[in-house]
């Protein structure tokens, strides 16, 4: 089956050409590399509404699987990707941060500073990733299998061999 995704880097710097986006291209990899097409790729500058905008596109038209978007996390008075994230979702999906914060603390405490959200918009599920490449893959790797799996939910599809339709007392064990 075809999973779709989008990776938008969202850094003034980058939508100005004034830094090389190293973060989306490591990403479009991870995916591809994870039986992901990515259909879309973008960078955009740290503003609100085109954050929302694009998020909105990519759920409501293009209909992707997947929206990431890297970057606009922190603590700077620009950063606002996740306040626009939380904006469009539908449903919040906060076990995915968790899982990504959980991970990265174990690698550095200032994880804790980590703002990422996640969430479902229609069939779309979008998850922020911070803006920097070793970040942003690391973050990546901790909840991949879990967005799969998620996705297979989401979307109706028979996940895991086709065990799900067997309604009994059995239990599965995804790992």
């Amino acid at each position: 089956m075809d999973y779709t995704a989008a990776v938008i880097t969202v850094s003034d710097k980058g939508s100005q050409g004034l830094r090389e986006d190293t973060s989306g291209p490591a990403l479009v990899k991870m995916l591809e590399e994870n039986g992901f097409t990515v259909v879309e790729t973008g960078i955009i500058p740290d503003d609100y509404e085109q954050i929302r905008g694009t998020l909105i596109r990519l759920a409501d038209e293009t209909k992707v699987c997947l929206a990431l978007t890297t970057g606009g996390t922190g603590f700077s008075h620009r950063d606002v990707t996740p306040e626009a994230t939380m904006s469009v979702v539908e449903r919040p999906a906060p076990g995915i941060p968790e899982a990504m914060r959980a991970f990265s603390l174990t690698i550095t405490p200032r994880a804790a500073l980590s703002r990422e959200a996640a969430g479902l918009r229609g069939d779309t599920v979008i998850v922020n990733l911070p803006g920097s490449r070793k970040a942003s893959t690391e973050n990546l790797s901790a909840v991949l299998d879990s967005l799969k799996h998620g996705i297979d939910i989401l979307r109706g599809r028979d996940a895991d061999c086709g065990e799900e339709h067997h309604h009994g007392g059995e239990h599965h064990h995804h790992g």
